[in-house]
């Protein structure tokens, strides 16, 4: 495990000394967060984990088996200590800090800028010893936590396990992107729940419509339709599912810039135009469901900040899944039917599931010369519009019919703006 702390050689740079200086820095800083955070006498002060730090940098110069060693000794002396003040304090916090710092000191002698950064989490989950205890104790609830172990099967047992390839018809079957989309939907509830407890029901669900417009607006506006049936209304959760298909917007000029420049050049104008229209109509929905809410329940409404339903629902989201599955198996049928129209079709059908997808594959066709740029814009505009076909569809299965209204009369503006800028790129070049 020799590393940059290798003491080979007479001379000694800096460079063979900033290891060692690294773990030094590293021990002190745990240290004063110690020895700061207790008025008893502890078994280890500042001075002593800076030397925990220092030996373990000492031990990783030499090999793992000496870091071995050193760890044994170390845990064995903090043992003892911990047996001789365990009367006076049960915590075991400052004897596992301490075995810690001697990890970190080890481990800055191959990585020392890794070692800084988990010195400074460790130190922050030293300093925050009272948030997280009231957040654990009287935040969090039974039920929440149930649903976060719930979350943490279906995302990080049950995704890694599934087979990352195409299959059954057309291959439209991946199982790992389905249950993918899955953990999609189900963490953009969890980003709506926390954004509720955190910011209150009118602002987390804007910010959170925001951020999972970027990973799945389909999926948000399921999930706002879902919060519009809640005691959040339906004007909140309806701004946040209109900034979902902003998001959408700006994704897509990224994406696009990525493929080819001669349609973005073509594309920004008006997409940008249906962006800033649409953010406009949101911020003005967000704005009247501000007003709309009565004085005297305002503060109530935002020191209470617990949504109605269950972080966690797993069932609506197998079902949106199926869906857009299903959408996306029907487009695929329909254009295989139908015999090869061209790029148009194909990013319709793709725009049922994802509408970069057909968005992507239209941009790369005109970047390779199979297509014209024209024809690439009038493919994106498709896949777009039948990606708004399926948010509808959602919107009203999901919020019911006055979420629904309420969102094709948001979308409706946008749209047009965007369709007619288009219409004038394509015509004028």
């Amino acid at each position: 495990m020799r590393g940059d702390c290798d003491a080979g050689g007479i001379a000694v740079n800096v460079q063979q000394l900033e290891p060692f200086l690294v773990a030094l820095a590293i021990g002190m800083l745990l240290g004063f967060e110690r020895e700061r955070s207790h008025s008893r006498r502890l078994p280890a002060g500042s001075r002593s984990f800076a030397l925990l730090s220092l030996a373990g940098a000492v031990a990783a110069s030499f090999n793992t088996w000496a870091v071995i060693a050193g760890m044994v000794c170390v845990a064995a002396l903090f043992t003892l200590a911990y047996m001789r003040t365990s009367q006076d304090d049960p915590g075991t916090t400052t004897e596992i800090a301490a075995v810690v710092a001697y990890l970190l000191g080890a481990l800055a002698c191959t990585r020392p800028a890794l070692a800084v950064a988990l010195a400074v989490i460790v130190t922050v989950l030293l300093v925050s010893k009272t948030r997280i205890h009231r957040f654990a104790r009287e935040i969090v609830s039974e039920i929440e936590l149930e649903d976060a172990i719930k979350f943490f099967v279906v995302a990080f047992v049950i995704l890694p396990m599934l087979p990352d390839r195409q299959i059954g018809p057309y291959g439209v079957l991946n199982p790992s992107k389905v249950w993918l989309l899955v953990v999609l939907l189900t963490g953009i509830g969890w980003l709506g729940y926390i954004g509720v407890r955190a910011l209150g029901p009118q602002r987390g669900l804007l910010v959170t419509g925001l951020a999972g417009g970027f990973v799945s607006a389909s999926a948000t506006t399921a999930s706002m339709g879902r919060a519009s049936r809640t005691d959040a209304g339906v004007r909140a959760p309806l701004a946040g599912a209109l900034l979902a298909s902003g998001a959408t917007f700006v994704q897509l000029l990224l994406v696009i810039g990525l493929v080819d420049i001669d349609v973005l050049r073509r594309l920004w104008l008006p997409v940008a135009a249906g962006a800033v229209v649409l953010v406009g109509v949101a911020l003005v929905v967000y704005r009247s469901a501000a007003q709309a809410r009565r004085p005297d329940t305002e503060p109530a409404e935002d020191a209470a900040s617990t949504p109605a339903s269950r972080p966690f629902a797993l069932r609506p989201a197998l079902i949106l899944a199926a869906v857009l599955t299903l959408a996306l198996l029907v487009g695929r049928w329909g254009a295989d039917v139908l015999g090869p129209q061209g790029a148009v079709l194909a990013a319709f059908a793709a725009g049922l599931a994802d509408a970069h997808a057909g968005s992507v594959a239209a941009a790369s066709l005109a970047a390779k010369g199979d297509i014209s740029v024209d024809t690439a814009l009038i493919a994106i505009a498709a896949a777009l519009g039948s990606n708004l076909l399926v948010k509808i569809v959602l919107a009203f299965t999901a919020g019911g019919r006055r979420f629904g209204l309420g969102f094709v009369a948001g979308m409706a503006g946008p749209t047009v703006v965007f369709g007619a800028a288009l219409t004038a790129a394509l015509v004028f070049g």
